[in-house]
């Protein structure tokens, strides 16, 4: 069986339990083994299992080379309490694995975890207040507005260039926002926009939205210092000071501004064991528990990079401001120290790296339900923190942009035109679906020409305007609209039809035309007296 990459999506930690446990069956060699002068068939040792499992999350995508020796164990005590292991004489339920020699052995079936029912919490519907309604104010209730019926004088009117005339209209104002109703459009256009980079259909199962304050997306983007640290309006809900200080010391080691320089050997690892002490200390992570499933579903965007840190952007403006600030000075500290080529060794058996993220891990994600695999998980969400915090953990400038210019575009005064039902700013929503290319044609010809064929037939037939008004709009539309004008017209003859010539008659004749016509002069013979 081989790996794959497990997306977003509901239940994503239970789906890669389930697959763990598969290939750790399928990969995990059974051998005979002999144990106090007995012997077992198709079993393996604790330190086997160690090996085989370590070597196996090491090289999953959806774990990585992040995995240490000790997470391993860890899980292989969860698989014995969950009786996907047991050892050689079938005891199980106690999480007493060690890494030794002990031999364990597959029971007949390893129980996969089912996906469990939430309760529906229904779709929180925002409210938006009506913006074609008019503000309040007799300068709008006595606008004169003049009805306009379309027929062949108002088309003409409104189709020809040469006359201009505009159609009566007026101005809509939209109701003024309040605050209340763009932080609800904040909260509707970051969770819309997530659920379109998750690439999920609905947000309901891995997000309770009714959990979701529109504030705290306000103030997260707003609330900012020239660094992009969020600024708390609740100044108690600042870290202390000695930790601040503690974090400043590590972080920009070995100047330290607020520390004086130390003068024992280990202060180094005094200072971090104080800081890990009051991060373990919380009651709950920094992600929060209710936002779990939301960061556990980003990580299924790993091998998408860019894809996963919009999400991860998104996701963490959803957090209550105090937890976004320390999540973003604690995770500057962590990946300013791994980098940090000067500060001695903070463990002598691990590297610095690994030490961040087994120290702090649990502290940024966890659940509130004890889930078997949510510290392999925490581990892998906070490297990839750690790699892209700057980006991560900065207001990302094209959901705040898009956001910004919808607003400004609800509050904007609109030219409403008489006889419209609609906003022309901002038409309906339409659906539509494939048609084959006859049916277009046909559609196009029924649904554009027929109207056209009834105006022009109404022009032809208007016996109220004159001969010569009624030729200058007949070659208006001859002109507009040929293929409509050809069929009513096919000849020219059928066009003199409509203008038949007067017949003119004839003057009388006059007595002189029967005269003789006017003879030239002949010259005669002259005679002389």
């Amino acid at each position: 069986m081989e790996p794959r990459m497990v997306g977003p999506g509901p239940y994503r930690a239970t789906r890669l339990w389930n697959e763990i446990i598969e290939l750790f069956r399928a990969g995990m060699p059974l051998r005979k083994h002999r144990c106090r002068f007995k012997s077992y068939e198709r079993c393996f040792k604790a330190s086997e299992a160690v090996e085989c499992l370590h070597e196996l999350l090491g090289s999953n995508q959806n774990f990585g080379p992040e995995v240490t020796r000790d997470q391993t164990v860890k899980l292989l005590k969860k698989f014995l309490k969950n009786h996907v292991i047991e050892d050689i004489k079938g005891r199980w339920g106690k999480e007493d694995f060690e890494d030794d020699g002990h031999l364990y052995r597959f029971p007949p079936s390893s129980p996969l975890k089912s996906y469990p029912k939430k309760p529906s919490c229904g779709k929180e519907v925002i409210q938006f207040p009506d913006w074609n309604e008019p503000r309040a104010g007799p300068s709008q209730e006595h606008i004169p507005v003049k009805s306009v019926a379309m027929n062949s004088e108002m088309w003409y009117k409104r189709h020809s260039i040469a006359i201009g005339e505009v159609p009566a209209c007026k101005l809509v104002f939209r109701r003024e926002l309040t605050q209340t109703n763009i932080e609800e459009i904040w909260k509707s256009m970051t969770l819309s926009r997530l659920q379109k980079v998750l690439g999920l259909d609905s947000l309901d199962d891995v997000l309770d939205t009714k959990l979701v304050n529109s504030k705290h997306i306000v103030q997260n983007v707003y609330n900012v210092n020239k660094q992009g640290i969020v600024t708390l309006e609740d100044k108690s809900k600042e870290l202390p000071h000695w930790i601040l200080s503690a974090m400043k010391c590590l972080a920009n080691w070995p100047s330290c501004s607020d520390v004086k320089q130390p003068t024992y050997s280990g202060f180094e690892r005094d200072v971090f064991k104080t800081i890990v002490d009051y991060f373990g200390q919380m009651k709950e992570p920094l992600l929060t528990f209710h936002f779990f499933d939301i960061f556990v579903s980003v990580l299924g965007l790993l091998q998408k990079p860019s894809k996963a840190v919009e999400a991860l952007q998104i996701s963490c403006l959803l957090l209550p401001p105090e937890n976004r600030k320390r999540l973003q000075l604690l995770v500057r500290m962590m990946a300013r120290i791994s980098l940090n080529q000067d500060l001695p060794r903070l463990s002598e058996s691990v590297r610095t790296r690994t030490l961040m993220v087994q120290a702090f891990s649990r502290c940024i994600l966890c659940s509130k339900d004890e889930i078997d695999l949510d510290e392999l998980l925490a581990a892998k969400l906070v490297s990839f923190l750690m790699d892209n915090y700057q980006e991560i953990l900065s207001v990302p400038s094209a959901l705040k942009s898009s956001i910004e210019d919808h607003v400004v575009h609800l509050q904007r005064v609109q030219i409403k035109y008489a006889g419209a039902d609609s906003d022309a700013t901002l038409p309906p929503p339409s659906f539509c679906h494939q048609i084959t290319t006859g049916k277009f044609e046909y559609q196009r010809a029924t649904g554009s020409q027929e109207p056209l064929a009834a105006l022009l037939e109404e022009i032809v037939m208007n016996k109220e305007i004159s001969v010569k008004d009624k030729k200058k709009k007949l070659k208006q539309f001859q002109k507009t609209y040929p293929e409509v004008y050809r069929e009513r017209f096919p000849s020219p003859e059928t066009e003199a039809m409509l203008f038949p010539e007067k017949t003119k008659q004839k003057p009388p004749i006059l007595m002189w035309a029967l005269k003789k016509p006017f003879q030239p002069f002949h010259r005669t013979r002259s005679f002389r007296m």
